[in-house]
This record gives structure tokens, C-alpha cells and sequence, in this order.
């Protein structure tokens, strides 16, 4: 059980700054881990929405993967968006990625208009995550997969220093790059103060659309929620 109260931080990262440095950190691994364990999962069907997509990398990843795939990436950070069309139009997938500027608590899509329903790491953003799981479930067509991962609150502040460590890389041997570094190693430790707890997700899911889902730790900073809608 974690010890740590958490700590809320800003919920869209919407400076030019904010984004530069969040696209500039190394998310390959994780987001390779994530689609990979997506598409385990089986049968996405055609129409995929990704809720939180920031620059778009997870979208990239899952078109590489799945090339039958459609998504639609949703974000409300305008910087974000921008570079995420840069990301989409680099991997030459423009015809099959289609960004927009939505909030998740507020989506204007009808029930069912997908058949997957995925989110990494936008849940930690939200003060009160309860009206964008339940909005992911209700756009989620019968039969349809939810996917959401994220940060995992750690136990104590030594934990938090431990990964912050562990995962928010080397000093740059460039001096001009040190203050953005810095900042990627603040916007870490800041997640995982906003993050939330496997207990604290999975009641917030079952009082969301979301019950009899499943919601694991599956690395040593990560929940993984997943969810087959009846």
C-alpha cells in the first residue's frame, strides 16, 4: 500500500517546452511493450481509439504493427497534437491516423463507435479519472476491448527517487541540453506523485462502466486495465 498522498499536476502539458521535452524522451521501449501486450489481447477490430495520444507514438507503434489498423488519437494539448502530426507524417501513416483536439471527459462520439478503446499514461493527468473511464467505456462498442496503462504510485518517496533514477536516463555530456533533461527528470517525478494505485483504479473503474475488469501491476511502475465490454 502506498504511503504517498497523491499529488496532483497540471492536466494538459500544453507550453512548446513541455511538449519538446515529453516527445524528446525515450519512450521506445514502453510503447513497444505496450502495443505488443495490446495486440495480445486478440481480435482489436477495425477502428481503434487512443485516448491521451500526446505525440502520437503509440499510434505509430500500433500502425508498424497491425496494418489494418485505423485510429483515431485524441489529446487537448494543442503543442502536443502539433508534434504528433510531425510523428505521423515521418512514419508515413497520414492515411491512417487522424488526430483531433478532444476531452476525454467530454467526447463527442457515440456509444459503441469503437472497437478498441486504448489509453498509456493520461489517466495519472486527471484530478478525478472517473468521467474519462467511464466515457471509455461507453464509446467502446459491445464486444470491444479497453486497454489503459499507467503510472503506478509508489510507496514511499525512496521508491519514487529509485525510479526516477532507474528510468529518467544519463546526464546529457552536452551542457545545452542539461536544462531539458532536468525537466524530463521533474515531469517523471511528477507523474508518479499524480499516479494512481492499483486499489484506487480499480474502484474508480467498477463505479465507471468498467466492472469485472481486470487492473494488474505488470512492471515495477506500471497498472495495466483491461476490459472486454459485454
Amino acid at each position: 500500500m502506498s504511503t504517498l498522498q497523491r499529488v496532483l499536476e497540471p492536466e494538459v502539458m500544453d507550453t512548446p517546452e513541455e511538449a519538446r521535452d515529453y516527445d524528446a524522451m525515450d519512450h521506445a521501449l514502453v510503447n513497444e511493450r505496450f502495443c505488443a501486450d495490446l495486440l495480445a489481447q486478440g481480435e482489436l477490430g477495425p477502428s481503434v481509439l487512443d485516448v491521451g495520444t500526446g505525440t502520437a507514438l503509440i499510434p505509430t507503434e500500433l500502425c508498424k504493427r497491425a496494418p489494418d489498423l485505423r485510429v483515431v488519437a485524441i489529446d487537448l494539448a494543442t503543442h502536443m497534437l502539433a508534434l504528433g502530426e510531425k510523428n505521423v507524417a515521418r512514419a508515413g501513416f497520414q492515411d491512417r491516423v487522424v488526430l483531433e483536439k478532444i476531452d476525454a471527459k467530454r467526447m463527442p462520439y457515440g456509444d459503441g463507435s469503437f472497437t478498441t478503446t486504448v489509453s498509456n499514461s493520461i489517466i495519472h493527468h486527471i484530478p478525478d479519472p472517473r468521467a474519462v473511464l467511464a466515457e471509455m467505456a461507453r464509446v467502446t462498442a459491445s464486444g470491444g476491448l479497453v486497454f489503459i496503462r499507467d503510472l503506478a504510485r509508489p510507496a514511499t518517496e525512496a521508491d519514487v527517487d529509485r525510479l526516477v533514477a532507474l528510468y529518467a536516463g544519463e546526464p546529457p555530456a552536452n551542457p545545452t541540453a542539461k536544462a531539458s533533461f532536468e525537466n524530463q527528470r521533474d515531469l517523471l517525478r511528477a507523474s508518479l506523485h499524480a499516479a494512481l494505485t492499483v486499489d484506487e483504479v480499480a474502484a474508480m473503474a467498477n463505479a465507471s462502466g468498467l466492472a469485472g475488469c481486470s487492473v494488474q501491476l505488470t512492471s515495477d511502475r506500471h497498472w495495466t486495465l483491461t476490459f472486454r465490454k459485454p
